[in-house]
């Protein structure tokens, strides 16, 4: 059972994405990549989504690809990427990061400089083994880039609902977004006493409630036991954006600083 991200991000694409939201997600992806110079790097996106991130990522001057799970997010990354005029656009194509062949694929050339999944990987059903298959993606000295949901109290309570919503009719999903649409509005501006129709990363409001409520498979983890994690594979983290609310999503830039020869299986 998975819920449909890319019919949202073709939403979101179609109806949502202005210059000021791309300007927003530029400056954002600007503060994300503070520590690593991406001209002429190698770049792979895992779950490129509505492609916002891989196109940033070429117009400052990477050499791009891009992997997702939902061949409807091939669709919304079209739509998002008329909005830029890049000189070497992404090659973007269907795949699992769970698909040990395909990450054999990925891998043969002795991997990618910088390895980026922004939301993605704790919605693969294995997030252990997705963080495995991107960590042995990255080359020596390379940089993993990661968002990954907080562990909190009400995550179990959050993983009941989006198992709901995705084993209902359309109705029962739509009352659930109208529902925790104002929950989740309440909550933020509670939290972060700033108006939640203000997004970062050039979202917007309601296609991420969307996103949230419905998002499963569903998992998360907390800084110190993924920088741990992260550690026994070989990496250390050079930065970290925490979640502004307790359920959101931390940010760390990791650097692979051990071979894999060197690295003990977790």
């Amino acid at each position: 059972m998975r819920f449909n991200f890319g019919k949202n991000w073709q939403s979101y694409s179609r109806t949502a994405l202005t210059p000021q939201r791309i300007e927003a997600a530029r400056a954002d992806f600007a503060r994300l990549f503070s520590t690593v110079d991406l001209k002429g790097k190698t770049f792979l996106d895992i779950g490129f989504g509505q492609g916002l991130s891989i196109c940033l990522a070429a117009e400052a001057g990477a050499r791009t690809r891009g992997i997702d799970i939902d061949a409807d997010n091939l669709e919304a990354a079209r739509l998002t990427k008329a909005h830029f005029a890049l000189a070497n656009p992404p090659v973007l194509s269907i795949g699992s990061i769970l698909d040990p062949q395909l990450v054999a694929e990925l891998g043969g050339e002795g991997g990618y400089e910088v390895v980026h999944s922004w939301g993605v990987l704790h919605h693969t059903g294995d997030m252990a083994l997705a963080i495995r298959h991107a960590a042995q993606l990255t080359k020596l000295n390379g940089h993993l880039v990661l968002a990954i949901y907080r562990s909190h109290w009400s995550s179990p309570l959050w993983h009941a609902i989006k198992w709901l919503y995705n084993i209902s009719p359309g109705f029962i999903r739509q009352l659930l977004i109208a529902v925790n649409y104002w929950i989740i509005y309440l909550a933020k501006l509670i939290v972060t006493r700033q108006n939640p129709l203000n997004k970062e990363r050039g979202m917007d409001f309601y296609h991420d409630v969307v996103d949230w409520v419905g998002g499963y498979p569903y998992e998360h983890a907390s800084e110190h036991g993924l920088t741990q994690h992260m550690a026994s594979l070989g990496f250390t983290c050079i930065d970290f954006i925490p979640a502004k609310v307790p359920t959101g999503c931390h940010q760390f830039v990791f650097q692979k600083t051990a071979a894999s020869s060197d690295i003990l299986n977790p």
